[in-house]
């Protein structure tokens, strides 16, 4: 391998976790390591030979959303690979609406201007390479102490997730991080090393959610269901369709939102609740509502509950 190859380039399969519903413990002779979940926007950055790129959790790549974060990365030695999540704090608190604004930017001006507005934090949760070494085969614990090692000396924008072995202070976290709007737990083995699937696991407070409306299914103001983005995604899911209350209360809140661009020729598609792909009409990522989803055989599907207003 010559000094410009490096080992990991863009789009990379990301790993996942499962939902468990209770704080699990290290059997004997394992060791756990539980950190924050932020409910944010899953984000791989890569610092290539000349440039940074950034990959969603889908394999779309998003650089130009984040331009803020591509000028933090670019300290970053040749061939480094972080895995994390973007977030942006308002008022103390985690806001997925607000970097999800950041995240569907449509223009390069937008997204600097938003930049400014609305500024991203990257709270990074492995490394999957550096150099021209691939680091994802190695245990957990080695990886988290190489990006301990490579973040400290940079400082914010660019910050390691907070991490600890201990259950009680794992406890101690869960219950007093939804204060500031992070809802859970990402608990590993410090033995694993990085794989693609659901190999983490994760522990959340509520059955619930908040997803950003992106899309309407059916007329603009009395959509049928709506294309949604959940939290550490970006690829859009179509929910199920409209209680009779919640189209009432989107038929305001769309009506105060400003008429978007006209809707492309080819209208996106997403998948609904049974893997169909639907039609839906884009807007912009103003609205969040809290949502349910509840599995099927092969699909989940994600009923809006209630539309969030600002508090």
């Amino acid at each position: 391998m010559t000094p410009r190859e490096l080992p990991l380039r863009p789009p990379v399969d990301v790993a996942l976790a499962r939902v468990v519903p209770t704080l699990p413990t290290a059997p004997p002779g394992r060791r756990l390591a539980y950190e924050p979940k932020f409910d944010g926007h899953r984000l791989l950055i890569f610092r290539l030979e000349d440039a940074v790129r950034m990959q969603a959790r889908s394999g779309r790549i998003v650089t130009r959303a984040f331009p803020d974060l591509a000028a933090a990365a670019r300290p970053l030695p040749p061939g480094t690979v972080l895995d994390g999540e973007v977030v942006v704090w308002t008022g103390g608190r985690t806001d997925f609406a607000a970097v999800q604004k950041r995240a569907f930017a449509a223009s390069e001006s937008r997204a600097g201007r938003l930049a400014r507005e609305l500024p991203a934090s990257y709270a990074a949760f492995d490394l999957l390479a550096i150099d021209a070494e691939d680091l994802r085969p190695l245990p957990y614990a080695l990886r988290r102490a190489r990006l301990m090692a490579l973040l400290e000396p940079l400082g914010p924008p660019l910050q390691a997730v907070p991490m600890t072995t201990d259950p009680e202070t794992a406890t101690a976290w869960y219950e007093a991080l939804p204060e500031i709007g992070v809802e859970g737990l990402v608990i590993k083995d410090l033995d694993q090393p990085y794989r693609p699937g659901r190999h983490w696991r994760k522990l959340r407070h509520s059955e619930t959610r908040d997803a950003v409306v992106v899309g309407v299914v059916g007329p603009r103001l009395r959509p049928r269901a709506l294309a949604l983005v959940l939290p550490g995604d970006d690829a859009p899911v179509i929910s199920a369709p409209l209680a009779p209350d919640i189209r009432a209360q989107l038929a305001t809140a769309l009506r105060d939102l400003p008429e978007s661009q006209p809707p492309p020729a080819q209208l996106p598609t997403a998948p609904d609740r049974v893997g169909v792909e639907i039609a839906y009409r884009p807007i912009d990522p103003d609205l969040t509502v809290e949502v349910r989803q509840e599995s099927t055989v092969r699909h989940a599907a994600t009923t809006v509950i209630r539309l969030r207003t600002p508090d």
